[in-house]
């Protein structure tokens, strides 16, 4: 059976990253995972959660082999400074973006099978003079793809957005009949080839209460959402609404959708981070490679101290393995 070669990226060194790092390599896995950090911080780590690791290096000519509990193969970085647990320093800001581009060249080159992201702290990216926005847009760039989607996905729902990380004075305007008609592709498109839904399902919310209630509310729901899911439908897309936010997470409702498309981040977000918080996985869509991340962030005021859950660095590592290759199929509807 062929093993897949799954990079992790430990993220922002003194933020919990590394700690789930250590975590999730005290068990057994049928992947072969890479962790792109600093050998002496991943050791510091496991030394200070009370952890037993043997760290190796990554040898990209070597075969890959399921990894087994306490045993790290580490594809080397450095950082410029010994980080200090929960203090954030800009100078090792790019430290943090070498294991990003290494991780993603690797998988665009096909080293890797998928890349798997712990969080990064944008903030201090920012402060070392880098536009960082967020892993989606860093890696489109990165691998030329014209039109990224953040998609969460737990055991209950698959959440998808149409605008991401945009102040909510600027929604409105950034949600166009084209960029709808293009996240609707792409999110159409994604769930057949990677989570291998044969007739994916799409819950389309409106952008304004109960959906602009005929307009009574706002006319975005007629005069952008409507049209763009009528060419969709045109399309062999089944893209249904626009439905109301508040009642498109009922059970009733999640039952006939394999995916919920939201307008922004804070409209999708939230229902399901109140269902599954530290179960939940990020997923890139509309990328040449799979990638997946955590549904949390650095949580500073946790690093080293054995507090921080592991759980849903866990589920993005066997989701990565799971989309890498192809995963059980899934009817549909």
């Amino acid at each position: 059976m062929r093993v897949p070669r799954i990079v992790i990226t430990s993220g922002e060194p003194a933020g919990i990253g590394p700690d789930t790092c250590v975590t999730i390599a005290q068990a057994d896995w049928d992947a072969d995972l890479i962790f792109a950090a600093d050998p002496e911080l991943i050791d510091a780590a496991a030394r200070a959660l009370g952890l037993p690791v043997a760290i190796t290096a990554y040898d990209p000519a070597a075969a890959p082999l399921p990894s087994r509990a306490g045993r790290m193969k580490i594809l080397a970085s450095r950082c410029a400074r010994a980080p200090v647990p929960g203090t954030l320093d800009k100078a090792n800001a790019r430290y943090v973006l070498e294991l990003l581009d290494r991780a993603c060249d690797g998988c665009v080159r096909g080293e890797f099978a998928a890349m798997v992201t712990a969080p990064v702290q944008k903030s201090v990216l920012s402060d070392a003079g880098v536009a960082f926005t967020g892993h989606t847009e860093y890696l489109a760039a990165r691998t030329h793809a014209p039109w990224p989607v953040m998609l969460l996905a737990c055991e209950r729902m698959r959440v998808a957005l149409v605008t991401t990380h945009l102040p909510l004075t600027a929604v409105p305007a950034a949600i166009t009949a084209e960029r709808l008609l293009a996240t609707l592709r792409i999110v159409h498109a994604d769930l057949r080839r990677r989570f291998r839904v044969s007739r994916p399902r799409i819950a389309v919310l409106g952008l304004n209460p109960h959906a602009g209630e005929a307009g009574h509310l706002g006319r975005e729901e007629i005069d952008v959402i409507e049209p763009a899911l009528r060419t969709a439908r045109a399309e062999g897309i089944d893209a249904r609404g626009p439905i109301p936010a508040d009642t498109a997470f009922t059970p009733r409702a999640l039952a006939d959708a394999d995916v919920v498309l939201a307008m922004y981040h804070d409209q999708g977000l939230p229902a399901l981070k109140a269902a599954s918080f530290g179960d939940a996985v990020n997923v890139t869509l509309g990328l040449p490679i799979v990638r997946t991340s955590v549904d949390h962030g650095t949580a500073l005021a946790l690093a080293r101290t054995g507090r921080a859950d592991a759980g849903s660095l866990r589920a993005a590592v066997a989701l990565a393995i799971e989309l890498a290759g192809g995963g059980a199929a899934d009817a549909g509807s």
